[in-house]
């Protein structure tokens, strides 16, 4: 059961209540809906359609859970939607709730620019053209992304281009009140050459003039991108499960 005192009623006392986290700022669009929780630490959001997860949380894992099991309990989470929530063990939804999959990732950040890197001066912002090419380039080297031409969450995407072949891509996913980079990606051939280490940093320097922060999302078992991604100052790290409901 939720009781009143526990219900955050817009965006601005959702992000009060989570310190203003940076993984908050990001999950929470400027300007959309938002309803919140709160419960023995945690904070938990809801999102309107069309904003990716049906909602996220920061804070201890078990009362966040709990929070999301009333709300299905009440009809406010459907089967099959997505939340990100605290790191847990899988254990912890026995009798609270029924998932079908179960992905633990990453939401790393930085405030601080990255230090320079060869090449970086190559990367550029891609323009509506480019898009039969970034298909192409995503097909070949990262066609499991949720990042793809004409989805309406990205708001620019850049490049590297080597020949006139657009080699390297990524997606500025930036909605909050951070930055975000999604959907970093290198040809197969191309890899080695530190074109990833210059299109992270070339993209991050570029969101910073604009935000404060910016934040990326890495599956911990991807060590190589993991190890990249510290090197060039995204130090911070929040630890997430991803839940589909059942």
């Amino acid at each position: 059961m939720i009781t009143d005192d526990q219900v955050l009623q817009d965006r601005a006392a959702i992000l009060a209540a989570a310190g203003h986290h940076p993984y908050a700022r990001h999950a929470l669009w400027r300007g959309a809906p938002a309803r919140g929780y709160r419960r023995d630490g945690a904070v938990l959001w809801l999102l309107p359609p069309g904003q990716g997860p049906a909602g996220g949380a920061i804070g201890p894992a078990g009362p966040a859970l709990e929070v999301c099991a009333a709300l299905a309990a009440d009809g406010a989470l459907r089967p099959e939607q997505w939340l990100h929530l605290p790191r847990h063990d899988p254990a912890l939804l026995a009798g609270r709730l029924a998932v079908s999959r179960h992905d633990d990732w990453d939401f790393h950040w930085t405030d601080a620019p990255p230090p320079a890197q060869p090449d970086e001066q190559r990367v550029v912002r891609l323009a509506e053209a480019d898009h039969p090419a970034l298909e192409a380039l995503i097909d070949e080297a990262f066609p499991s992304t949720t990042s793809r031409p004409g989805d309406p969450r990205v708001v620019d995407w850049y490049g590297i281009r080597a020949g006139g072949r657009l080699v390297a891509c990524g997606a500025d996913r930036s909605r909050g009140d951070i930055g975000f980079l999604a959907g970093l990606t290198v040809a197969p051939d191309q890899r080695g050459r530190g074109l990833g280490a210059a299109l992270t940093a070339g993209m991050t320097r570029a969101l910073l003039t604009r935000y404060d922060t910016v934040g990326l999302g890495v599956y911990p078992d991807n060590l190589g991108a993991v190890r990249l991604y510290r090197r060039l100052g995204f130090t911070n790290t929040l630890q997430l499960s991803s839940l589909r409901l059942a």
